[in-house]
């Protein structure tokens, strides 16, 4: 079998930027570790419909700072910041820690490929055919502005017996 290599991992460092920024001492980082992946969680799950591609996590000695990348901060914001307010307090509660949320808009969501990967998930969700969904997520891509993109599906798709791979790929 391939060695396969985490894209995220490769390239961090070089072209990306690492998702948790701080410093712990030996004892604290585990704890540390599995309580970002807990925040990470809650708030994916929570605000699934406001397109979070990516979650950010500052510490300092006492507070917290996420920052939450997102395609409709308004979903998230809510009217009059009450919304985000409660999300704050959740994870203030999940934390122990005094905790800070910032929104960062996410400029172009059809350049992103954690929101084109989720919006195609969404449409095979609905029952639409898996070859248009992969096609105009492909599309949109391309119209704004991607060099190049690599699409798969795989399992049962089409409601198969047999489950099977289609890849497309453009530019």
């Amino acid at each position: 079998m391939g060695q396969k290599v985490n894209p995220h991992g490769m390239r961090v460092g070089v072209i990306k930027d690492w998702d948790s920024r701080w410093y712990a001492s030996d004892e604290k980082v585990g704890d540390l570790i599995v309580e970002d992946h807990k925040i990470r969680k809650y708030l994916k799950k929570t605000l699934y419909g406001a397109g979070v591609p990516k979650i950010e996590i500052e510490r300092s000695n006492d507070t917290v700072t996420i920052f939450l990348h997102c395609a409709r901060p308004g979903v998230v914001i809510g009217k009059g910041g009450e919304q985000i307010e409660q999300y704050r307090l959740a994870v203030e509660k999940m934390t122990g820690k005094k905790v800070k949320l910032n929104i960062v808009e996410v400029r172009n969501p059809d350049m992103d490929a954690q929101l084109v990967a989720e919006n195609i998930a969404q449409q095979l969700e609905k029952r639409i055919s898996h070859r248009r969904a992969m096609k105009n997520s492909m599309a949109r891509a391309m119209r704004a502005g991607a060099k190049g993109i690599k699409c798969c599906c795989s399992g049962r798709l089409g409601g198969r017996e047999i489950a099977g791979v289609e890849h497309y790929h453009e530019g």
